[in-house]
């Protein structure tokens, strides 16, 4: 009998594992990186040249490198400033902010709460363009009518004058942020409230307002930054020195310190804290925010 010979498949040889691809090192970005150290130190050294010399003496000042950090450093700058009524200058500025920025962020959720869910009408289709519109028109281009109103209204030389053009001038962006948050509201949520029986005002405060509330921290922060730093309504519409709120205290300080650097520069560093503050506390908010706002 004939013996059949079985040929085995040779076997194959199994696959090697694919390397993890690493980040590519051949083509770094050096100039990209020289230029970003360049922008860090473009704006640390400034501000390590205001902290340093609000901490020296005048005659220190003038008698060093302005860079160093003091020898002796002193308080005295700061007892300075603090003397010259600065708490009521900071009062001031926090009635003008709180007083503007809580209506204006309550009328902008309620509008745009309006405006989303309200349908397709006429009206609210112009008031919409009319929010927007607002957007185009800066702040410098009204102030003469904005001073004649105020004059008309009786209100000159007071913080309601302040408060009044702020919440009209953060109206129309807080609006619009708003307005893209509440879209993003499942209208399924909206439906089974209405279903449930809800009233219009119940869905807006009991559902619209817990799933939009980082939009309304970013608007609040945005709007209160912006309202802390103006200097031109203050300036225009103020002219008591009770009523002066930072920035515009801040300018007498540079006018009336205009020698003593050191303390021109304390009250630099007072005035700018508090936006610190809020700024490191609601950064990721306001970046988020604004981001989600902008990106339809």
């Amino acid at each position: 009998m004939g013996t059949t010979l079985t040929t085995r498949p040779e076997p194959t040889a199994a696959p090697r594992p694919r390397r993890a691809r690493g980040p590519a090192t051949g083509h770094r970005n050096w100039l990209g990186g020289v230029a970003g150290w360049l922008w860090l130190a473009v704006v640390v050294v400034p501000i390590y040249w205001i902290v340093v010399t609000s901490f020296k003496s005048q005659s220190t000042y003038y008698a060093t490198n302005p860079l160093a950090p003091p020898g002796e450093p002193t308080l005295r700058n700061y007892q300075l400033v603090v003397e010259s009524d600065f708490p009521l200058y900071f009062l001031n500025s926090l009635i003008v902010t709180v007083g503007a920025v809580v209506p204006a962020v309550m009328i902008s959720f309620m509008a745009a709460f309006a405006i989303v869910r309200g349908g397709s009408g006429r009206f609210l289709r112009s008031v919409n363009a009319l929010f927007l519109m607002g957007l185009a028109i800066p702040l410098q281009a009204t102030i003469i009518p904005v001073y004649l109103i105020i004059i008309r209204l009786h209100l000159y030389d007071t913080l309601l004058a302040l408060i009044l053009p702020s919440i009209a001038f953060a109206i129309p962006l807080s609006v619009l942020v708003l307005a893209n948050f509440i879209r993003d509201v499942p209208k399924e949520l909206f439906e089974s409230m209405r279903m449930d029986g809800a009233s219009e005002w119940v869905t807006l405060w009991r559902l619209a307002f817990p799933l939009t509330r980082p939009a309304v921290v970013t608007v609040s922060i945005y709007n209160g930054l912006t309202i802390w730093n103006g200097f031109l309504l203050p300036l225009i519409l103020t002219q008591s020195p009770d009523k002066r709120t930072l920035p515009l205290a801040l300018w007498t300080f540079q006018g009336q310190y205009s020698v003593n650097v050191p303390a021109v520069l304390a009250s630099v560093v007072l005035t700018t804290l508090p936006i610190l503050v809020l700024y490191v506390v609601g950064r990721r908010q306001l970046v988020s925010g604004l981001t989600a706002g902008f990106g339809k």
